[in-house]
């Protein structure tokens, strides 16, 4: 397999384990959280920051941001796969359509319903389910998701019918995550925290959400042990 990428240009080994944060500032934050020492700096290159090193496990672990949206969550999932990533978990921030969800709990998803191009372009039509074994793993409340091309959507009437097709929150990248993992026969799955309610534009406050951020850390790595 060809380790020559094009976006990621790696100057640490990538793990067999890997987390997805969209957000650069997340990744390093995550990376200073689980990695013993100071974590090495896998990527910079357009402005995609990775990490990787040695857990507190004594395990390798790669943080590696994918940037918003499904097209720039696709290219870094195919090039960390390249470079021998097999398990991958997004961590990452939604937005709640269900008046059940608060802001900064965790939800994993049980589905993800493909809402967004790049998602359709790999070939879903119908929910994408996320690994049964990194699902079962994560200690949080699960619901079905939707990932999403629009952060600022003009029309109201798209949160309606995802809220009918059984959507409780809505996201951007993991239904294109778990469409490139399933092509490639590996895992993968999502937790996010809510950090806005759709209905009422409420969102959540920078210290709640780095604490919440934190407890994310916490549940995704105990769902990725070493192999």
């Amino acid at each position: 397999m060809s380790t020559e990428t094009l976006h990621l240009r790696p100057h640490e080994p990538v793990a067999e384990r890997v987390l997805l944060p969209g957000d650069p500032g997340r990744a390093l934050r995550l990376a200073q959280q689980l990695i013993t020492g100071v974590p090495k700096m896998l990527n910079h290159h357009r402005g995609l920051w990775g990490y990787s090193g040695i857990a507190a496990d004594g395990h390798p672990l790669t943080v590696q941001a994918t940037g918003m949206g499904g097209p720039s969550a696709a290219i870094v999932a195919e090039e960390l796969i390249m470079l021998g990533a097999r398990r991958l978990l997004r961590v990452g921030t939604c937005g709640a359509l269900s008046a059940d969800l608060q802001l900064g709990q965790l939800l994993s998803a049980e589905a993800a319903l493909p809402g967004d191009g790049a998602s359709r372009a790999l070939g879903a039509t119908r929910p994408l389910a996320p690994d049964p074994k990194l699902q079962a793993a994560l200690q949080a409340p699960a619901g079905v998701i939707v990932s999403a091309d629009l952060f600022y959507d003009p029309d109201p009437r798209r949160a309606d019918g995802w809220r009918a097709d059984g959507a409780v929150a809505i996201e951007m990248e993991a239904a294109t995550l778990f469409a490139v993992a399933a092509r490639h026969g590996l895992a993968a799955a999502c937790v996010c925290v809510v950090s806005d309610i759709v209905s009422t534009h409420e969102r959540i406050g920078d210290e709640a959400l780095l604490a919440a951020e934190e407890e994310m850390g916490r549940v995704a790595f105990a769902a990725l042990p070493a192999a």
